[in-house]
């Protein structure tokens, strides 16, 4: 059979160095120069780069599709225009259903907003409206009615209702509180079709992404109007143009296994990868748990890991074969998360199947940690875009947001992702972000093939995937037009199989 030959300037974060690649039967044969390739090249890319197929090490692709095919609030400059926005939502609805909406931006909006103000944009049907973290959400009386919450209902375990001088629910929900009106209003907001899921899995697709880590749940959705995330992967496993490694979000070991058994019976692209806890909140929410309170507020967040449920559900994820994964952002989150990590190693669990998510304001202690455990640090560059001008501020003197270059240097095992749709998918944004860090002026960021490889050979090897381009493996590439590592990169080219594809991009929705 014919070789493809694809050459370019040069090929980026290949195990050996060149500008073109050989490929027999849509697998990799060799990276080498085009002088000693010995034919023609089949496609050629002049002012451009060839790079492996790129890997969000997590995403929510069930939140995603439903921002994209949904309502995003994230442009609205002021209370009013949030209102205008809702009702305008909410006229386009079928009677009785609910209207949820993502990306509340409270910075800009200069404050939360609460059920009196959704109420006078829609009073007629229950709306919930997420702030962009996804830890904080806001509801009209008739999602509280709906959700019976009132004034007599009690805060449960690891979240909180806000509430008035007189004690009445203001409508603003933190971390587990959402759950308690997103379990009502679920049912009244029809889940993505499949054709939408597809859609949006084609979107990541065109921005030369490859591979997912996965985040999904059961009996609780992340976002209401997802329905059953587990569900929604399996109902399009065969036609999904990306490969999809789901940690899915679960109440009981049951529940997990039941769920490992139904993505691994789903065939096509999807695997099970393991289990997702949650440790804290977010920055933003003031929800993340901190040792020492926020320096614009006397919050210290909220500290939601329980250790005997870690116990008991990262048995199980590992009998499975899978990851035990766990959002931790605040230094309290993160140090608590470690020590629950290190009993589990010195009973005998494989340190590349602990991840610690997010890791956003690690102390140098726990960089230390991190590096001598060997446990994985999924880490998202494109926060730093939508962060500078408050994390600082609330952070204050002392404590570091980020520090991608101190965990580096000391050794912490480092994957990239994007945490989609708190921020956008676009890998070459996030990589940009990683170098420059745009509005830090830290000395945190990495080189441009550091950067790279969070997102290429690092979370490649994490989820037993080939080297990225190296030979035998899937002549997955995608050519980028730009300088890689600046904000002016753009995918030119994507290939599947050493073959030209076409997928539909989506517009981010803000």
């Amino acid at each position: 059979m014919t070789a493809t030959v694809v050459v370019a300037d040069a090929v980026l974060g290949a195990p050996t160095p060149g500008d073109a690649v050989v490929i027999e039967d849509g697998r990799v044969v060799a990276v080498t120069w085009r002088d000693q390739v010995g034919t023609d090249p089949t496609y050629r890319h002049d002012g451009a780069v060839i790079l492996p197929g790129l890997i969000d090490s997590h995403l929510h692709p069930l939140g995603y599709t439903a921002l994209v095919t949904g309502t995003s609030v994230n442009r609205a400059a002021d209370v009013g225009e949030l209102q205008e926005m809702l009702a305008e939502a909410a006229a386009a609805l079928p009677a009785g259903g609910a209207l949820v909406a993502q990306r509340l931006d409270d910075t800009r909006l200069g404050r939360l907003p609460t059920r009196h103000d959704l109420d006078r944009a829609v009073a007629d049907r229950p709306v919930l409206v997420y702030r962009y973290c996804g830890h904080v959400a806001v509801a009209n009386t008739a999602a509280l009615a709906a959700a019976g919450v009132s004034s007599g209902t009690s805060d449960p375990a690891g979240g909180s209702f806000g509430r008035d001088a007189e004690g009445a629910p203001t409508g603003v929900l933190r971390e587990t509180a959402i759950d308690v009106v997103s379990r009502a209003l679920d049912p009244l907001t029809p889940p993505p079709r499949p054709d939408q899921v597809l859609a949006a899995m084609d979107a990541l697709a065109a921005v030369g992404i490859v591979r997912i880590g996965a985040m999904v749940s059961v009996g609780r959705p992340l976002w209401a109007g997802v329905g059953d995330e587990v569900e929604g992967i399996c109902s399009v496993a065969r036609d999904l143009p990306i490969a999809v490694d789901a940690m899915v979000v679960a109440d009981t070991p049951e529940d997990l296994r039941a769920a490992a058994r139904r993505l691994e019976a789903a065939g096509g692209k999807v695997r099970f990868w393991g289990w997702k806890e949650f440790a804290d909140g977010s920055l933003g929410g003031h929800t993340a748990a901190m040792h020492e309170p926020f320096a614009d507020g006397g919050a210290v967040g909220t500290l939601r890991l329980a250790p005997e449920r870690f116990r008991e559900m990262a048995r199980a994820s590992f009998d499975l074969g899978g990851v035990a994964a766990v959002h931790a952002i605040g230094d309290r989150a993160i140090d608590s998360t470690l020590d629950l990590f290190d009993e589990a190693i010195r009973a005998g669990a494989d340190p590349s199947r602990l991840r610690l998510e997010h890791v956003s304001v690690p102390s140098e202690a726990a960089i230390s940690r991190l590096a001598s455990m060997g446990v994985v640090a999924s880490v998202q560059p494109s926060f730093l875009v939508s962060e500078p001008e408050w994390v600082p501020a609330r952070l204050g003197p002392g404590r570091a947001a980020y520090p991608l270059r101190s965990m580096l240097d000391a050794g912490v095992r480092m994957i990239g992702g994007s945490d989609c749709p708190v921020e956008p998918p676009d890998p070459l944004p996030a990589i940009a972000a990683a170098v420059h860090r745009p509005g830090w002026d830290d000395g945190q960021g990495l080189t441009v093939e550091e950067a790279l490889a969070l997102y290429t050979s690092w979370p490649a090897d994490h989820f037993a995937a080939p080297p990225p381009l190296g030979p035998g493996a899937p002549a997955d590439m995608v050519v980028v037009a730009g300088e890689v590592g600046s904000p002016e990169a753009r995918v030119e080219t994507v290939y599947r199989e050493g073959v030209p594809a076409s997928f539909r991009p989506i517009d981010w929705p803000g």
